[in-house]
């Protein structure tokens, strides 16, 4: 408890310059590229519907444009949607959830930028892999800050990997299924796949991906839309609390507006990465040279999670599970299911939550093996593919407010230098975003 204690205190002590930092670049971005999230929406359903074109290179390790999409979705399109908006809303009352999708306005174009640096300082090495993402374009404002971002996410991946495992653990102990023996099965899985390489990772991910989404989709739309009525109160609510903090009430821990607004763009910044910039990394890896495009279709992931994060969310203020007592928990989505659509609905969001855990961990686990591989030039590979394994198990059975006090942390840690290194490459690129 007094190590939970004082990971809180830091990150209490950081909250308002992060908050306005995470805020001010997003709105800076948005100003400097001409709302560019606004203006490509044309492009954006070409791409989407059509495909992006791309010619693959003999030798080089890379993926089409669009499994380099589904692969950077594979990593934000998980749990986050699901146990994020709840632990928003418990922990910041109702108004965060508007917070959470309003903040995606200025995270898509943090999130266009990173990928159109990505694309552009993209290294390709003589045996065909190809160092991208931020560790290697914020080298190009100082290799100190490079270093120091791509340290930094070797342990931030590994720990969201960890925080996928403990999701479904605790979701899968409510089945009966030990903890240890669903952290052992995940474990096992990343594991193989990722021997496999990239073109496995966008193979597996493209596949499962649209599968996982409308399976979720439809089944919380159901749920919602069975009491009219209550859906458009939540709905009421969440308007209601946008600037008026919600009454402490029951298990819910008390909110203030800035509380509502902070932890909405933090936990945004969880669903989408968008400033964290390590969605970038798998965009980078796309077998193209059309970098607006490719930087087009990563906005495309924001809406994705979008979707999710508000059914998410209205779940869990229409059933009223965010007002009972109780402390942080990973499993309140999956209880309304389970109490509300105990037949086939039951089943289908364990299938569905199984598939983005598995994506998720691979997506964030290939991630980290890039942070990896840009210090020791692809060299260890394998001894730190089994050190993220047995990550994976072991996150399995740890507490649940201990590792989101840990991984906001250290999302903070990760976040302020690298927006920080976005916005003075902005200015040495000058017409990258425009």
């Amino acid at each position: 408890m007094d190590l939970l204690l004082s990971i809180s205190a830091i990150d209490n002590f950081l909250a308002l310059p992060s908050t306005l930092l995470f805020l001010g670049v997003g709105v800076y971005l948005t100003f400097k590229s001409n709302f560019v999230q606004v203006r490509t929406f044309p492009r954006l359903f070409e791409l989407v519907f059509k495909g992006a074109a791309h010619e693959h290179k003999d030798g080089e390790k890379t993926i089409n444009p669009m499994h380099a999409l589904l692969t950077a979705m594979s990593t934000t399109i998980g749990m986050g949607n699901v146990v994020g908006p709840s632990i928003a809303i418990k922990m910041g009352g109702p108004g965060a959830l508007f917070w959470l999708v309003a903040f995606s306005f200025f995270g898509a174009v943090t999130k266009f930028t990173e990928v159109m640096l990505a694309m552009t300082l993209r290294k390709k090495l003589p045996d065909g892999n190809i160092l991208g993402g931020p560790t290697q374009y914020l080298r190009d404002i100082s290799p100190r800050l490079g270093n120091w971002y791509g340290f930094l996410t070797v342990f931030l991946f590994a720990g969201w990997s960890a925080m996928q495992s403990n999701a479904l653990a605790d979701i899968f102990y409510l089945e009966g299924v030990p903890k240890a023996l669903t952290g052992f099965l995940l474990a096992i899985i990343v594991f193989l796949v990722l021997l496999g390489g990239i073109q496995r990772i966008g193979a597996v991910a493209s596949k499962l991906v649209p599968v996982m989404f409308v399976a979720y989709v439809v089944f919380t739309l159901a749920i919602l839309f069975r009491d009219t009525g209550a859906l458009i109160n939540a709905i009421r609510l969440i308007f209601a609390h946008i600037f008026t903090p919600a009454a402490a009430a029951g298990g819910f821990l008390g909110a203030t507006v800035f509380s509502a607004l902070r932890i909405g763009i933090v936990r945004n910044m969880y669903i989408t990465e968008a400033g964290i910039g390590t969605s970038s990394i798998s965009h980078a890896m796309a077998d193209t040279d059309n970098h607006r495009d490719q930087a087009i279709l990563a906005m495309f992931s924001v809406i994705a999670d979008m979707i999710l994060s508000v059914l998410s969310g209205l779940l869990v203020i229409v059933t009223g599970m965010w007002m009972q007592a109780g402390e942080i928990s990973n499993t309140q989505v999956y209880e309304i299911f389970r109490s509300v659509s105990p037949g086939m609905g039951r089943w289908v969001l364990l299938a569905s939550i199984s598939l983005f855990v598995l994506t998720t961990t691979i997506g964030n686990s290939f991630n980290a093996s890039q942070s990896f591989a840009s210090f020791t030039h692809h060299r260890g590979m394998g001894w730190y593919t089994l050190f993220l394994a047995v990550l994976i198990f072991l996150g399995a059975l740890a507490r649940v407010p201990l590792v989101w006090a840990m991984m906001d942390l250290m999302l903070v840690l990760v976040a302020v230098p690298h927006l920080i290194g976005v916005l003075l490459l902005v200015r040495k690129h000058k017409g990258l975003i425009r």
